[in-house]
Order: structure tokens, then sequence, then C-alpha cells
């Protein structure tokens, strides 16, 4: 696949009949789920997972998603999507990039980007980033120039 990054970050789906709305197509709130799947699936492969949230009290929660849906996706296609670190300040925030893709065409169906906060779990009060979330994240960042 020809991603727009390079060393992409890539979960497999195929899509479910379920997944399917009134127009005939995946509905929009599936690829926020998926986005969310894929974010959770690079950081456990990075090394940090929801029990390394809860040990230090913090979590990445999302602060801004911007979605540009450009091709339907329809029940039985098989997608590829892939996510890149693009931003991690190493005190509050983090950004993602993510693309979606049809395997049998190589047509990107979605472009889309999230803007992360780092919080406290107890309290859901902005907190500055434990330095092994920086290492971790920061470790990971992609350059968007390519």
């Amino acid at each position: 696949m020809n991603w727009e990054l390079p060393t992409p970050f890539v979960i497999d789906i195929t899509v479910d009949e379920a997944t399917i709305d009134h127009y005939g197509h995946v509905n929009n709130a599936e690829y926020l789920r998926w986005i969310e799947q894929v974010s959770w699936a690079h950081s456990r492969h990075l090394g940090l997972d929801i029990d390394d949230y809860r040990q230090h009290d913090r979590a990445m929660a999302v602060h801004r998603h911007e979605l540009d849906y450009l091709a339907p996706a329809y029940a039985g296609d098989n997608l590829r999507l892939a996510t890149w670190i693009v931003g991690c300040d190493g005190r509050l925030t983090l950004t993602r990039r993510f693309q979606l893709k049809r395997s049998n065409d190589d047509c990107t169906l979605l472009r889309a980007r999230t803007r992360f906060a780092c919080i406290e779990l107890s309290s859901g009060r902005a907190r500055r980033l434990p330095a092994a979330y920086v290492a971790v994240y920061g470790g990971a960042l992609i350059d968007e120039a390519g």
C-alpha cells in the first residue's frame, strides 16, 4: 500500500454488515470506533496500555477529532487503517494522524487527525504527561513532512 507517511502502524478491518447504515455504506460513527481501536493497538504495541494509565493515574483523552470522509466502505470490504504519532509536545498533548484504505484498490477512504490531552484519571483534569509517556510516544514521533 502507498501510505502518505512512512512506517505506519496498521490494523486490518473487514467491514461487517452490522456497521452498515441506511445509506448502504459504513456509518460515520464506525470510523471513530476504528480510530479508537488502532490508537489503543498502537499504544499497546509501543508498551503503554490501560494498566499503565491506571498506574500513573494519567490517560490520553480526545480533545479534538478532524475526519475527512473521502469515499464509502461497504459490507465485506477489507480495509487497512494506519496511524502515526505526528506530535508530542512533552507536556500535555499528543497528535495522531490516520489513513484508511481499501485493500483491493488502494483507495483512501478517510484521512483523520486526533489531538489528545493528558488527564488525571481520578479527577478528569489536565495534567502533565508522565516521563514514561513522553519517552514512548515521543520516541514514536514521525515527521509529517515525510
